[in-house]
């Protein structure tokens, strides 16, 4: 007997259901606050729902975009980026970018938000966020289904070169996770989740697991 009973789809042949579950299921998600630049110097703000850290040295990060989106062409053609953490607080600003604008219009003006010079790279980071990554382009790969058909979908990896990290958010050399309060989307038009302190918990790793990062067996 099953233990449950199953919702059963073929993703190719449709959900059945009032909205596709794929991005609900699959949360909450990091969100992949990417500023970049044009090669003439024109700066684009842009969250991605598909966001993650893929490895741990050197650091890795990617971020996926289901079109030729403004982000994906500037990375492409500079090779550089930057991660910028959104916390509750910078919500409301960072859903101001999402919106569809002209290319070349500066989302940093629209949503009110302040530029700081980045070290490594050309492209500014937010300064109003408490964390940032500053990476460099190793990877722009078109995504293809299982037959090898391409699809309008890209995802970008870049290595971090530098870290910015609000230094109150630092305790006995151990970074607070849920103390700037960040959020991650949870799928639908708009549902997120907040991170707060008195949902986080810890689980001692089995033994002779010591390094932070599940890496399977």
């Amino acid at each position: 007997m099953d233990l449950h009973d199953m919702h059963f789809y073929e993703p190719a042949k449709g959900h059945g259901l009032r909205h596709n579950p794929f991005n609900a299921i699959i949360a909450p998600r990091p969100i992949g606050w990417i500023s970049s630049r044009t090669p003439n110097g024109e700066i684009n703000l842009a969250p991605y729902s598909f966001f993650n850290a893929f490895n741990y040295d050197p650091p890795i990060l990617g971020f996926a975009s289901i079109s030729w989106k403004d982000t994906v062409q500037n990375v492409s053609e500079t090779g550089e980026f930057v991660w910028n953490l959104v916390t509750r607080d910078l919500g409301d600003r960072m859903n101001a970018t999402s919106a569809p604008l002209a290319r070349g219009v500066d989302e940093f003006e629209v949503a009110g938000l302040t530029k700081a010079p980045s070290r490594f790279v050309q492209v500014p980071r937010v300064a109003e966020s408490r964390a940032a990554m500053e990476c460099k382009v190793t990877e722009v790969v078109q995504f293809k289904t299982h037959t090898g058909e391409p699809v309008q979908g890209w995802l970008i990896l870049g290595e971090v070169v530098a870290v910015y990290i609000d230094k109150t958010l630092i305790k006995d050399g151990v970074y607070q996770t849920a103390q700037p309060h960040p959020i991650l989307r949870a799928g639908r038009g708009g549902d997120y989740v907040e991170v707060t302190q008195d949902r986080m918990f810890e689980m001692d790793r089995p033994p002779g697991s010591s390094h932070p990062a599940f890496h399977g067996s």
